[in-house]
């Protein structure tokens, strides 16, 4: 009994609470009751951490748009998340796209210029992928998290504060306005004429204000301490600024990591695309160049290039140059090679042979040995050494 003497106490007071908040906010929006403003600085942390809110927000939901385009991805990814339990891994595009450049290449043939070409463009395009999902994690790690944290977790909590502030000073004002109320009440009571009535209703509203402005005492301590409590939570968005720049610097990182590879692994398809067409088709085609790296690619480039500093590309000239002399070269062998017939000679990719010409020959061919094993290889196949 006790308790449910308590509860409905507990009760009764809440309600009165939250009329007598709403009787003050209504008078204020209607001009008929004072408001306490907050001071300068302390709105100025609360319009800098709405701010904050609302552009963590726009950036974090068009990251997410950019790492995932697929709107159905992005909401089943965000199911997942709420359930607790990890997503489906699932292919990407690029991945998919590799996989069916692998399929077609493999069913025109390998030993063919065009299927070659495929498989060496799917193969491309699989690393592609596999660097776009390591982009896409290493994001969501290191940059959505921190975001994400930020408006489910620090911002909510400030929000919270700060209504509680919104609910201290609305019973600050009705305070206020109760104290004015019983003074206003005490000085008419004063002005009667009547000694008895007087007498009375100056007790009854001295009382009253008494009353009045030890609630007002109240309101305001706490008003003071909960102003004071949003202060230090609102501060910290520097401290958060702060963070989330750090988490911006290594999304750029993750970024250049990713054009970086991408850039290599296209840099490298290029050059080996340049070796797969025949030397009649290269003939009636410009040759393809790798193009110059800008300025602000300065990084990318240098790295990319340097990888490839000690070898010559198969151009043409290489091999005029060596038809013309005479001698034997060293070459390395892009792609694996069945022999059609007993005066070829059959290739495993990245080994190493040696290349002579042989007067008379088809200049799409030379002569390559291996040990003691000779044969014809087609030039297509082969990259010359220094």
């Amino acid at each position: 009994m006790n308790i449910m003497d308590f509860n409905v106490k507990k009760l009764a007071a809440d309600a009165g609470t939250f009329l007598s908040r709403a009787v003050q906010f209504t008078e204020e929006k209607l001009g008929q009751a004072e408001k306490t403003e907050l001071d300068a600085h302390l709105e100025n942390l609360l319009s800098k951490a709405e701010c904050t809110k609302i552009w963590t927000e726009k950036i974090m939901k068009q990251t997410e748009v950019l790492l995932q385009p697929n709107p159905n991805a992005r909401i089943e990814e965000f199911v997942y998340e709420k359930l607790d339990r990890k997503a489906p891994s699932r292919i990407n595009n690029p991945e998919l796209l590799g996989q069916y450049m692998i399929d077609a290449g493999t069913e025109f043939g390998p030993g063919t210029a065009y299927g070659n070409a495929l498989i060496k463009c799917g193969e491309t395009q699989k690393r592609i992928g596999t660097a776009d999902r390591e982009l896409i994690q290493t994001s969501a790690l290191n940059f959505l998290t921190p975001l994400r944290n930020f408006i489910e977790g620090d911002y909510k909590t400030i929000a919270k504060e700060r209504k509680l502030l919104q609910n201290k000073r609305l019973d600050l004002d009705a305070a206020k306005t109760r104290l004015k109320k019983a003074k206003a009440a005490e000085t008419r009571a004063s002005q009667l004429n009547s000694a008895r009535l007087e007498g009375d209703n100056i007790m009854i509203w001295a009382e009253e204000v008494t009353k009045s402005e030890q609630e007002l005492r109240i309101t305001q301590s706490e008003f003071d301490r909960q102003a004071e409590i949003t202060r230090l939570l609102l501060e910290g968005i520097s401290s958060t600024h702060a963070h989330h720049l750090r988490c911006l610097n290594d999304f750029v990182e993750a970024q250049m990591t990713y054009y970086a590879q991408c850039y290599q692994y296209m840099l490298d398809l290029q050059k080996q695309l340049g070796r797969c067409f025949p030397s009649n088709y290269c003939n009636n085609n410009q040759t393809s160049v790798a193009p110059v790296p800008s300025a602000s690619s300065n990084v990318i480039g240098s790295s990319a290039l340097t990888s490839t500093s000690g070898l010559v590309i198969t151009s043409p000239s290489n091999l005029i140059d060596l038809k013309e002399c005479g001698g034997s070269r060293k070459a390395r062998v892009l792609y694996d090679y069945d022999a059609a017939n007993s005066s070829e000679l059959s290739l495993l990719a990245d080994e190493v042979i040696t290349v002579f010409s042989v007067v008379g020959m088809d200049s799409d061919w030379l002569m390559g040995e291996r040990g003691n094993q000779k044969g014809r290889v087609p030039i297509t196949y082969l990259e010359l050494l220094n």
